[in-house]
């Protein structure tokens, strides 16, 4: 698949050290945009990010995203080195150690916790990057990273057999992602755009048995990869969507159907 073109545009990518995040700055790259690689750890981004940087179009920073000041911060770095952002795609995960409970095991706190981390994390990030938009008039597209389970319920069957489970907390934070992504477009100015790209399962090594049960609901490939999202990100990312504002778009291969 060929890339759309993004040259000279200049995106922020947060959550950079994932697995999705670091396909989305690997395509973004190659489609020509410079491109701010953000997550808590440098050293997890260094670990990872193995592009060349010789051209000076990808930067690493460290960044907590449940900090506003430190998201100020890092606008004035990157703005300063590139000389403008364009959007971000937001695929963080922030999470405590009691995430994944199965739902009669999750805690009062852990939830409260859980959903105050990824979900608020979200907003204060798209806050501040609708706020940079407004005050340099600047056009900018972001991209949440939301889920399938932000729009439909799980299929328990699939998970029988194995010890995982779709987390009580990922379904508040994901469909609450959702709205508020609408609603940071309903309520921001004409130059600050959201939507949100909702991938079904991807592949990380998971129980053969739950892949197989999880292909059959399927229409082809079933559990997808990083990069089978892409595309839809970048078109979100790019001109040709300038008009698309508030929306979802899911993509699984058929799973929700």
């Amino acid at each position: 698949m060929q890339p759309i073109p993004l040259n000279n545009k200049t995106f922020l990518v947060a959550g950079a050290a994932g697995l999705i995040g670091r396909a989305i700055t690997a395509k973004l790259l190659e489609a020509g945009a410079n491109v701010c690689a953000l997550d808590v750890s440098i050293d997890m981004l260094r670990a990872v990010q193995k592009h060349e940087v010789n051209d000076g179009r990808l930067m690493l920073l460290e960044l907590d995203i449940t900090k506003r000041e430190k998201i100020q911060e890092m606008f004035v770095l990157v703005n300063a080195r590139f000389g403008g952002i364009d959007g971000a795609v937001n695929a963080a995960y922030p999470r405590n150690k009691n995430y994944g409970r199965h739902f009669y095991e999750v805690e009062f706190v852990d939830f409260q916790e859980n959903v105050g981390l990824h979900l608020g994390a979200y907003f204060v990030f798209m806050q501040q990057c609708a706020l940079y938009s407004e005050k340099n008039n600047a056009y900018f597209s972001l991209v949440n990273l939301s889920s399938i389970y932000g729009a439909t319920t799980p299929k328990f069957d699939i998970y029988e057999g194995t010890n995982m489970t779709m987390p009580v907390e990922y379904a508040a934070i994901k469909s609450g992602l959702q709205l508020i992504t609408r609603y940071a477009s309903a309520y921001t100015s004409k130059y600050f755009r959201a939507n949100c790209v909702s991938p079904g399962g991807i592949f990380d090594g998971q129980n053969p048995a739950f892949l197989e049960k999880y292909r059959n609901i399927c229409q082809s490939k079933g559990m997808l990869d990083s990069q089978d999202i892409i595309g839809a990100i970048a078109f979100l990312l790019s001109d040709h969507s300038r008009y698309v504002v508030g929306q979802n778009i899911i993509v699984d291969d058929g799973f929700t159907l």
